[in-house]
């Protein structure tokens, strides 16, 4: 595999990290399909073994950004449509307000639906907190596996 071709995977790479921090871009697919390029060029072992050993850490994440965060959700008690509607107040938002008003037209439609549902300030906010933990818990376990992915493929690549 040429030096190019590796800027490329790498970049490729790199645009699966971001992903994985911008809402709905999926960041470990993209890192995955990148290690798939690369196996698929540079057809050696050690490329097979980052491959299966990629694969397997992705599924095992995927697994576990749906499992923990749940019981997080759940806990806070904010009903499965609450958190659609902060979604949509969220796309509402970084089209009003670009970039900027994506997350606070979530967080504030958040808090506000979780405030008319509950009736109380402290409440709303406790809520809205354990919404954003788990949130922000599912992307660092998402950021982790793909960093360890991308780990992988740069030693696999300078050992090589």
């Amino acid at each position: 595999m040429g030096v190019w071709q590796l800027v490329a995977v790498g970049l490729v790479m790199l645009l699966g990290l971001l992903g994985v921090l911008v809402p709905g871009i999926p960041g470990p697919l993209i890192v995955w399909a990148g290690v798939v390029w690369w196996a698929l060029s540079e057809k050696a072992s050690v490329a097979w073994v980052v491959l299966m050993g990629a694969t397997a850490v992705l599924l095992l994440n995927q697994t576990l950004k749906w499992l923990l965060p749940v019981r997080n959700l759940r806990a806070a008690g904010a009903p499965y449509r609450t958190l659609f509607l902060a979604g949509v107040a969220g796309i509402v938002g970084f089209f009003l307000v670009p970039v900027v008003g994506g997350p606070l037209g979530a967080v504030g439609g958040l808090y506000l639906l979780e405030r008319v549902r509950l009736g109380s300030r402290g409440d709303a906010w406790a809520s809205t907190r354990t919404v954003m933990r788990a949130i922000g818990l599912s992307v660092l376990i998402e950021l982790f596996a793909c960093l360890l992915v991308v780990g992988a493929w740069v030693g696999a690549v300078a050992a090589g």
